[in-house]
């Protein structure tokens, strides 16, 4: 069974094609973003600096991996504190091998994040970029946060959204980028429906060059 790696940023639609890719090929699912944002949490509630590098090493290497179901982790702010802990080297490396280990099970796996295929699985067999233009982003989370029952303002979300980009494309280990061997998928224009089944019929296509 396949490997499959999704990248790109945030609000771009990865997750939930992750999430579709797994369901139609029968695949685990692992979300990393979720186990820096869970980091990012629990550092944040115990009053631990982001800029504490040490402390925020210790919170990853215990990291208890029930936190990524709690509902605190889809903050903003926590989003924001996510991309600042991940820029630390320590944590990238605590987090590092449990994302690995669940790369290697032998029945394939569906990895989504921001460096799946450049770090954690470069010998993925099918790769993903999924991206979208900001703006495009910043109304999709500003209407997910209504839902919710959550207010925000539009213009703030868009550029938190900002922010976060040039946090995760500046950071200096592990940055957000297209691996070379990745297709490329802008959902900008694209209905979740079209999205997913453009994923299935790009991931089918890597699959079968390699047959």
């Amino acid at each position: 069974m396949p490997l499959i790696a999704v990248d790109g940023p945030a609000a771009s639609g990865k997750g939930t094609i992750a999430r579709a890719l797994a369901r139609h090929f029968g695949l685990p699912h692992l979300d990393t973003g979720a186990l820096y944002r869970a980091v990012a949490l629990v550092t944040q509630r115990a009053g631990i600096a982001a800029s504490d590098a040490e402390s925020c090493a210790r919170a990853a290497a215990t990291l208890s991996p029930e936190l990524v179901e709690d509902p605190g982790i889809r903050s903003d702010e926590t989003g924001r504190r996510a991309s600042e802990v991940a820029a630390i080297p320590a944590v990238r490396a605590a987090l590092l091998q449990l994302q690995r280990e669940f790369a290697a099970r032998p029945g394939g796996a569906v990895l989504d994040g921001r460096d799946i295929g450049t770090v954690i699985a470069p010998e993925a067999d099918a790769k993903l970029f999924v991206t979208a233009d900001a703006a495009v982003r910043a109304r999709r989370r500003h209407l997910e946060l209504q839902q919710a029952g959550r207010n925000a303002s539009a213009e703030d979300i868009l550029q938190s959204i900002l922010a976060r980009d040039a946090l995760d494309r500046g950071r200096t280990i592990a940055p957000l980028r297209k691996a070379a061997d990745a297709d490329l998928l802008d959902t900008s224009d694209l209905d979740i429906e079209t999205s997913v089944q453009q994923a299935v019929n790009l991931v089918l296509n890597r699959l079968s060059q390699a047959d």
